[in-house]
């Protein structure tokens, strides 16, 4: 008995410490909504976003097209008209992950509601689905830089979330990710090395349809592209006046911008205003 006593003991103390490191699933924990307006999915519980990235639409220029069609989701969205999920991919820096920030803070007081989702919490995707249903305001949940591996369980949860599982998603919510890789998962050319062709038809393998068909269940794909260097000169413009730079942009200011874009390899809004708080410090 003496040995059984030591056995359960210590099995209990096991039991505490997992209890005291493993996440606590959010079935019992309300969040305070009233607190703030955009939160984040952390250890299986809601933690407010007190201070959220205040760009705003206007700030994002040279992506009017992708800035139109999101918006308009978006309203629809708000006004509990139809609206589909969306997938925001492309060039680096070029403007994606900010576009959905301003959206937060352009409707914010029409009820909308941001929820940001890494890529390992997404297998709790059931779990905040239930957390949200029934509430009166609008939720994006929001994945950003989301790439894939197909064993990985937030790929599973994700997919049959957006359509698929028997478990109804909830009417106040849409998904917007973000992602460099336009169907999400990595390609490789074994995968085109397998498809087949049959008479004049092709069919591509197992393997690229399991990896289309992620990205074909957002029903509005927005594609974003490296910028000019007109556009990307005036990005920079835009945000010298925004740091205050009063003070003409000449052309030792525009060289010195298209140096700084070949320096980082890239003309892109996030590299534009990146030299402007430069040059701005230093003026």
């Amino acid at each position: 008995m003496d040995k059984l006593d030591r056995f359960l003991d210590r099995a209990e103390r096991l039991m505490d410490k997992l209890d005291r490191t493993l996440p606590k699933l959010a079935s019992g924990a309300t969040p305070d909504w009233s607190s703030a307006h955009a939160f984040r999915w952390e250890q299986g519980r809601l933690l407010a976003v007190i201070h959220p990235h205040r760009i705003r639409l206007t700030d994002l220029l040279a992506i009017d097209e992708q800035k139109e069609r999101i918006e308009q989701n978006t309203r629809q969205f708000l006004q509990g008209r139809p609206a589909n999920n969306v997938l925001l991919t492309g060039s680096r820096g070029t403007g994606k992950s900010s576009l959905v920030k301003a959206l937060l803070n352009a409707f914010s007081q029409d009820g909308l509601r941001l929820i940001e989702v890494g890529k390992p919490a997404l297998a709790d995707l059931p779990h905040i689905i239930a957390l949200v249903a029934g509430r009166p305001e609008r939720f994006i949940l929001y994945c950003d830089d989301l790439s894939f591996n197909a064993d990985e369980p937030g790929y599973q949860a994700l997919k049959a979330a957006l359509d698929g599982s028997l478990v109804s998603f909830a009417d106040n919510m849409l998904i917007y990710a973000t992602s460099n890789r336009r169907h999400l998962m990595p390609e490789s050319m074994q995968d085109n090395l397998a498809t087949k062709y049959v008479g004049d038809e092709i069919h591509p393998a197992e393997s690229v349809e399991e990896k289309i068909s992620l990205s074909e269940r957002f029903g509005l794909w927005l594609s974003f592209y490296p910028f000019s260097q007109d556009e990307y000169l005036s990005i920079v413009e835009h945000w010298l006046r925004h740091f205050g730079v009063t003070a003409e942009f000449d052309e030792i200011a525009c060289q010195s911008a298209l140096q700084w874009s070949i320096q980082r390899g890239s003309r892109s809004g996030r590299v534009a205003c990146q030299f402007a708080r430069d040059w701005a410090g230093k003026q």
